[in-house]
């Protein structure tokens, strides 16, 4: 009688953990996950950049630090609107944007992210600009070289 009841105690844990596996979703990356690159901003200089990307679903967020803006002053929290545009595919475009950044202080390179967008299964985007907006103020910034170690792929 104790078998019996082993057994079948070790059968329902076992169809509840498959049950389980077979509900959770399924688990999506992006590769790379961390990429830099070079911008150009105009007047306000050039230098590199950090990016990094997670991905939810269709969902994906990019966080990115350049040295080729500084903060001539200091900046709180959350006061930076960016908009990241990235070719998708190699041919399309799309963008990824937010306004959430750390507080930066007066000579401080600009962080910015996370910026949001959403993606499909097998999408490769590559950033070729930013934009950043502080006080009104409208910086733009042009990728000058690829992203490496190469375009991120959901």
């Amino acid at each position: 009688m104790k078998h019996r009841s082993l057994g079948t105690g070790t059968a329902l844990l076992t169809a509840a953990a498959l049950g389980s596996l077979a509900l959770a979703p399924a688990a999506t990356a992006v590769e790379p996950t961390a990429a830099t690159m070079s911008f150009e901003c105009s007047s306000f200089g050039s230098g590199t950049g950090s990016l990094t990307a997670t991905q939810d679903g269709t969902a994906a967020t990019i966080n990115l630090s350049t040295t080729a803006i500084k903060s001539p002053f200091p900046l709180a929290a959350n006061s930076i609107a960016s908009t990241l545009t990235l070719t998708k595919n190699g041919s399309d475009t799309t963008t990824f944007t937010g306004k959430a950044n750390p507080a930066i202080p007066a000579g401080g390179t600009v962080s910015t992210g996370p910026l949001t967008g959403t993606v499909a299964a097998g999408d490769s985007l590559e950033a070729t600009s930013l934009t950043v907006v502080v006080f009104g103020i409208s910086v733009t910034c042009h990728a000058t070289s690829p992203q490496d170690p190469g375009p991120f792929v959901f």
